[in-house]
Order: structure tokens, then C-alpha cells, then sequence
């Protein structure tokens, strides 16, 4: 998995980089590893009701990574970044988030796009914004798409996940965080073929 860089971490063991988990792994590979099976596990089971607002979301995080860690569900306190690039401060991450989540409301969760060619740019649009705030210190992309199938779901249409090109798919989100949702529009269209 691709590391966060971050600012002086509370959540790490002292002088690593490794998220205190519940496991008690000290090694990056062990706790993905750890992790990932964790979240497989959690998948197999139905996701927590809501109303798909913020409040629903961070629930879904929670259910995924309660195993994992303590804070699961909760909003990052510190600022991180990727590559070099600095996602939403945590000052602002609630404000952003509620926000995108009423946008996303007003829209009717995109339920009224009939058309897949509607429907995708939308759809980008929400997950390159949520991407870009990253509201939590781990396990942002898996809520993520998570929420895509969701929306997907409720609007009738299905998530193919074997038509998921991993490496594709993230270049997409690397070139939304840049104000371009062209590829995520591609990749969420070759999705739903």
C-alpha cells in the first residue's frame, strides 16, 4: 500500500510509521496484510443503515476497520498528504464532508441519471471530492468505492469489480486530485459494462 506522508503522528508506534492497531503489529507489511483481511472479512457482512450522509459514511468506516483500529470511523486529526500532496486539513474535513454529503442529497444520490453517460461524471465527481478531503488516517480509498457501488446500486446500475484496474483506477484519482475527472469518469464507465 501506498504510505501517507504526515505531519508528527499520535497514531503511530514512537519512530515508525505504523498505525497503532489493535494487532499490535509493528510491521508495515504484517498490519496491511492484517488489515486486508480484516476488511474481507467485514465485506462479507451487510453495511450499516443510513441515510447516506456523513454521519452513514464514517459508520461504514467503522464497520470495515473496527477490527484494525481504535479511531476506526473517526475523522483524521493530523494533516496528511501523498506524493506530495496535501489532502483537506482535519480543521476542515467536517465542515467539507457534510457539505459534499448534502450536495450529494440535493442530487437524490444521482438516482434520477438514467444514463450511464449522466450518471458517471457525477458519480467522479463526488469521489474525487471526498478523496480530496480524505477524511480519515487510513482505508480512504475502500470507503470510497464502497460509496461508488452504493450510488451505483441505488440507481440501478452495477459495479463490474473485476473490470477494476487497479493501477488505472489510481492514476484516475491521482489526475482528480489535479481537477482532471476525465479518467475517473472513464474508469467508473468501464466499470459499469
Amino acid at each position: 500500500m501506498s504510505r501517507y506522508d504526515a505531519t508528527e503522528d499520535p497514531l503511530c508506534y514512537p519512530g515508525t510509521q505504523v498505525l497503532r492497531n489493535k494487532a499490535n503489529l509493528r510491521d508495515q507489511e504484517e498490519l496491511d496484510q492484517f488489515e486486508q483481511l480484516m476488511f474481507l472479512t467485514r465485506s462479507e457482512e451487510a453495511l450499516p443503515g443510513g441515510d447516506l450522509d456523513y454521519g452513514h459514511y464514517k459508520r461504514i468506516h467503522h464497520h470495515f476497520f473496527q477490527d484494525v483500529y481504535d479511531w476506526a470511523g473517526l475523522p483524521r486529526e493530523i494533516r496528511t498528504a501523498k506524493g506530495g500532496n496535501w489532502f483537506c486539513y482535519p480543521e476542515y474535513t467536517d465542515a467539507q464532508m457534510t457539505t459534499l454529503f448534502n450536495q450529494l442529497a440535493n442530487e437524490d444520490h444521482l438516482t434520477s441519471l438514467e444514463d450511464p453517460e449522466e450518471f458517471a461524471p457525477r458519480a467522479a465527481h463526488y469521489i474525487a471530492e471526498i478523496n480530496a478531503v480524505h477524511p480519515f488516517r487510513e482505508g480512504n480509498g475502500r470507503c470510497q468505492l464502497t460509496l461508488l457501488n452504493i450510488l451505483l446500486d441505488i440507481s440501478g446500475f452495477e459495479m463490474n469489480e473485476d473490470l477494476i484496474e487497479p493501477d488505472q483506477f489510481m492514476s484516475a484519482m491521482v489526475a482528480s486530485f489535479h481537477a482532471n475527472n476525465d479518467p475517473l469518469t472513464r474508469a467508473i464507465l468501464a466499470m459499469m459494462e
